[in-house]
Parts: structure tokens; C-alpha cells; sequence
């Protein structure tokens, strides 16, 4: 054993991998525990052996980043390709680009408006009336007005959330969800790809570190935790606590695979906004790798759900009604010692990849430099509260 500790870390994913690797590297026994039979978390990849395409197996992720430190340890452990996601919708019987740009507005509303006039126009279809918007749909209908918002937004987002638009914060909206100019790039980092050979080769080359031993298909208790100098949990804060206090809301998903024998629909992802269609979107998953050639296709459709106590928490629901549970947790949590909670489900967030890889760097410097100084290290470094 390392004379410098014990470390258990729970979670074989991204938040998991990072903060080991740099544990390990400093001397310290690392064990990684995940329940999962893979490393790699919901960002695990695998090619199907038939059509040779590489499958994200929990949905797609595509990653994106103006931070350029995350970028630069990405790529020190795997190749990244070029790729720009640009999502299309199929609302109303047509085919938009998304997000909302010039290009889909003037072929929504039939016209051929410049950025300035395309402004304005949408100014006629707001309800300017709404000065202070408090839910999601109050969000749309301040800024793109009725008739977008029902295309577009209102649709996708019952499906995904499973209640009304009407129950969910305008939070959720955050940025007016338009551009003035015919820029369909879904995301706006100026750091976007893939890794060449999937995410699942990416956490591998993180976790080829002397130090850490790891064991899959392995759940960890809090039974355990004394066997170790400090644990770090990415798995489910309320799991941690065998959900006596409930569980927490989640969103999970489901997908229904299918295979297809040439190109199903020419793009990576295509949204369905219509509530009629009961599924939210399609990928088809070689449009991810562009770089690679195949004839056959794989393809997921997608299906938004609440999450069972045996189902894979995707989307934390974080509603009104979630708070007062979630204070309690965090009491409880607050109270442990030696225990850091981390990455999505430990802190019941929604985190990009980047801003998991970020925090788990941030993470283990700030471990490293108390136990230098002999000092104690917080449960939480980002409060769920």
C-alpha cells in the first residue's frame, strides 16, 4: 500500500477517472469501484460489431469547451477530430436547422428577412407584456413568440420533462434561444469534437496510471468507506444513503435501437417537436464519427421518461418540490467525514463534460494541497443547494 493513503473513488466516468489519475500520480492506492460492467460512465462507446460504427451506447456526447486547460488534457490522452453539431427539428410537417436562426425564421414565417428586420419582426411576435418571466413558457413567449414556441420549444420540452411548460422555471431557458444570422452550429465553444476512437478509449488512456487498481461490476457501500483514507462519490447522492429519504427527481431515457442499410436521415441528430410523435429525437450515430465511412447505419430513438428506482438517472428534475429532499441530503452529507461528493450525481447537477473535467481537476489539486497542509477536505465543493 501507498505510504500516502487509501483512496476509494466510486464512478469509473469521467469525474471518477480525472480525479485518480492525478491521485495515483502522486502516490497515492486508488480504487475505483463501478457497478457497470465498463468504464466510461454514460459516456461509454462501443463499435457495433455488424456495421463497424462507434455507438454512444447512453446517447450521444459531443464535447465542447472554451476551457482551454480541459481541452488540452482531453486531447493529451486521445486524438480529437473536428465536429460541429448542427441539429435539425421536424415540427409541423417541414424540416428547420436549429437552433432558431435567420435561415429558420424566414422559412418558418415565408420570408426572406435580414438580421436587423428578422429582430424586429420577431419583437411583433412576442408578448411583450410578459415583463418578468417565470416559467419556461413565459421564457418563449417573451422572446420568440406563440407561433415559434409551439413549433419548437413546447412540444419537445413536455416530452422531455414530462409535465407542461407551464411547471418549469424560465431558468431552464436560459439564453434567447435565437440567432440573428444563418449560423446553425448548435453550440458556440470555440474548442468542439470527438474523440477519434469514442470516450470509452479517452477514459481508458486517463485511467493507464500505475496506482489504480479497478473493479468493475463492483457496487460500493458506505459500509466500506473506514477502509479507506477519503473516498470521492460519483454515483447518486441519495443512493449513497440508501435513498432513505427518497428518491430525487430524475429524467431517465430509453432507446429503441434500430439498424438501417445507407444514410436514415443525413444528420446526427433530428429533434421531433410535435407532442403527436412520441419520441423527442433520432440519432444516427456514424454521423457522429464523419470521418469514418460505413453502409450501414445505426440509430437510437430517443424517449424521455421519469426515472425508476432501477433506472439509469439521466437529467436531475431540480422542481420546487425536490429542494426541501435535496436539503436534507446534503445535511446528511455535510455531516460525513472523509467523503468528497463529485461530478453530476454526486452534486445532483447538470454538467457538460467539460465542466465535470474541470471540476474533478479542481478537485483533486484542492485534495492534494490540504493534505500537505494537514487540513480537512469539504464534502462538497459545488453545494447542490
Amino acid at each position: 500500500m501507498s505510504a500516502k493513503g487509501r483512496i476509494a473513488i466510486v464512478g469509473a466516468g469521467l469525474s471518477g477517472a480525472v480525479i485518480g489519475r492525478a491521485l495515483a500520480a502522486d502516490g497515492y492506492s486508488v480504487e475505483i469501484f463501478d457497478s457497470r460492467s465498463h468504464i466510461g460512465g454514460n459516456c461509454h462507446t462501443e463499435r457495433d460489431a455488424d456495421t463497424g460504427v462507434m455507438v454512444h451506447v447512453y446517447g450521444p456526447h459531443i464535447f465542447h469547451t472554451d476551457d482551454d486547460e480541459v481541452w488540452d488534457y482531453v486531447n493529451r490522452f486521445a486524438t480529437f477530430m473536428p465536429y460541429k453539431n448542427r441539429v435539425k427539428t421536424t415540427s409541423q410537417g417541414q424540416v428547420f436547422s436549429l437552433p432558431v436562426n435567420l435561415h429558420t425564421i424566414n422559412q418558418f414565417f415565408g420570408k426572406t428577412l435580414r438580421p436587423d428586420e428578422a429582430r424586429a419582426f420577431l419583437e411583433t411576435q412576442a408578448d411583450t407584456a410578459i415583463t418578468d418571466p417565470q416559467t419556461f413558457e413565459e421564457q418563449a413567449l417573451r422572446f420568440v413568440g406563440r407561433d415559434l414556441y409551439e413549433a419548437f420549444f413546447k412540444g419537445y420540452t413536455q416530452k422531455q420533462w414530462g409535465c407542461s411548460p407551464t411547471a418549469l422555471p424560465a431558468s431552464i431557458l436560459k439564453r434567447l434561444p435565437v440567432r440573428f444570422n444563418y449560423d446553425d452550429n448548435y453550440f458556440f465553444h470555440k474548442h468542439q469534437g470527438m474523440p477519434e476512437n469514442g470516450y470509452t478509449d479517452l477514459v481508458r488512456g486517463i485511467l493507464d496510471q500505475p496506482g489504480i487498481t479497478l473493479h468493475l461490476e463492483t457496487v460500493f457501500h458506505r459500509s466500506q468507506k473506514d477502509a479507506f483514507d477519503h473516498v470521492f462519490y460519483s454515483g447518486p447522492l441519495d443512493g449513497y444513503f440508501d435513498y432513505e429519504n427518497g428518491q430525487l427527481g430524475y429524467r431517465t431515457l430509453d432507446f429503441e435501437r434500430f439498424t438501417y442499410d445507407g444514410d436514415y436521415q443525413g444528420c446526427a441528430v433530428m429533434n421531433y417537436g410535435d407532442v403527436s410523435v412520441p419520441y423527442t429525437r433520432i440519432t444516427e450515430h456514424k454521423h457522429f464519427s464523419p470521418w469514418e465511412t460505413h453502409q450501414g447505419s445505426v440509430c437510437y430513438r430517443e424517449f424521455s421518461r421519469e426515472c425508476g428506482p432501477e433506472d439509469i438517472p439521466y437529467y436531475p428534475i431540480r422542481l420546487v418540490e425536490e429542494k426541501q429532499q435535496l436539503a436534507a441530503y446534503v445535511r446528511r452529507a455535510e455531516a460525513e467525514k472523509a467523503i468528497t461528493f463529485v461530478g453530476r450525481l454526486g452534486t445532483y447537477r447538470y454538467l457538460d463534460m467539460d465542466v465535470t473535467i474541470r471540476e474533478a481537476l479542481d478537485t483533486a489539486r484542492l485534495f492534494l494541497d490540504r493534505r500537505r497542509a494537514d487540513a480537512a477536505m469539504p464534502v462538497f465543493l459545488h453545494s447542490p443547494v
